[in-house]
């Protein structure tokens, strides 16, 4: 088991006026700041609100010092998507000199609209399926972006680059599995989720050309209209991008839904349309195993012990076939 102290993530970050003002004058010379507030979200960078006079409001997203190349990453995303039909924030200005915070920094628009999860509780089956529909046909469309290679996205493209998503997921499994095992997970378990796995690896290679996936498509990260019928008016935090099978991304998206949320679920796939793969649901089925097994890994890097019980219950359960024991 690791010794390590948890991973730190959002650094606490209070940010004076005088310090907005210098950061936006990057961007808007002649702007005045008015406030600086935190918003709620963003499990690893700050996000804050940095109210303007006579221009919209921005938006700054500071990143702790262990994932500072994080910001990069966003940005080079970011730009992947400037010219798809999705609405995502416009980079103003960026800075990893730390002249005037202590923490490298983007600047961003704000855009429109209230975070879909603070809006659900109060909306009908039909409301949820609808938005989730729009959800859908969005996460299609990042989805079409192709990059060279499968694999993590870094600071300026795929990291470690694999020819295939047979490698990439296959590799990505054996990381996940030694972590499992370094952070206190069973070992008996791990080598038992090894051996499903190896004979379900084929479904794997139908990915054939690996696309930008955002995996973390859910309610925090999407951004609706404030009154009336929600409808979509943005998507946000692309710091967990990757480039690979767009199964993933969508077993990713639909990981946290329970049994009563069938008209979100129901929802999203028949806005992302036609999946012309015969074993898609098998391949979802697999993917989380790995979403659970990543979840894990995760937890226990960050010092949430207490949420390793369940996880490691719904890893005993279920096998990478998608049937559960």
């Amino acid at each position: 088991m690791s010794n390590d102290p948890p991973l730190q993530l959002k650094p606490r970050l209070a940010i004076s006026v005088d310090q907005a003002q210098a950061i936006v004058r990057h961007a808007i010379p002649h702007a005045a700041v008015q406030d600086v507030i935190e918003l709620h979200g963003g499990e690893i960078g700050t996000v804050l609100e940095i109210a303007v006079t006579d221009s919209p409001a921005c938006v700054l997203k500071a990143y702790p010092a262990s994932l500072q190349w994080k910001m990069a990453k966003e940005i080079y995303v970011l730009g992947l998507l400037r010219d798809v039909n999705v609405v995502v924030p416009s980079v103003l200005f960026a800075d990893d000199t730390r002249s005037v915070i202590d923490h490298n920094y983007v600047l961003m628009t704000k855009l429109d609209g209230a975070v879909l999860g603070r809006r659900e509780a109060a909306l009908t089956a039909s409301q949820l399926f609808d938005i989730y529909a729009e959800m859908g046909a969005a996460l299609r469309r990042i989805n079409d972006v192709t990059l060279d290679s499968f694999g993590y996205i870094g600071p300026s493209g795929v990291w470690t680059a694999y020819p295939s998503n047979h490698a990439y997921m296959s590799a990505q499994f054996d990381k996940k599995l030694k972590e499992f095992c370094t952070l206190g997970g069973d070992p008996a378990l791990a080598e038992r989720l090894r051996r499903d796995l190896a004979g379900r690896k084929h479904l794997f290679d139908a990915a054939a050309s690996p696309s930008l996936c955002h995996y973390d498509f859910h309610a925090g990260n999407i951004l609706v209209t404030s009154q009336g019928e929600p409808r979509l008016s943005g998507i946000v935090d692309f710091e967990n991008a990757t480039s690979g099978d767009p199964l993933m991304d969508i077993a990713k998206a639909i990981y946290y839904f329970t049994p009563e949320d069938a008209p979100k679920r129901d929802g999203l796939l028949a806005g992302y349309g036609e999946i012309e793969r015969p074993d898609w649901q098998e391949t979802l089925d697999l993917y989380r195993v790995y979403c659970t097994l990543e979840l894990w890994c995760w937890m226990a890097q960050i010092g949430k012990r207490e949420a390793l019980t369940r996880l490691s219950n719904e890893l005993a359960n279920a096998r990478c076939d998608g049937g559960v024991r």
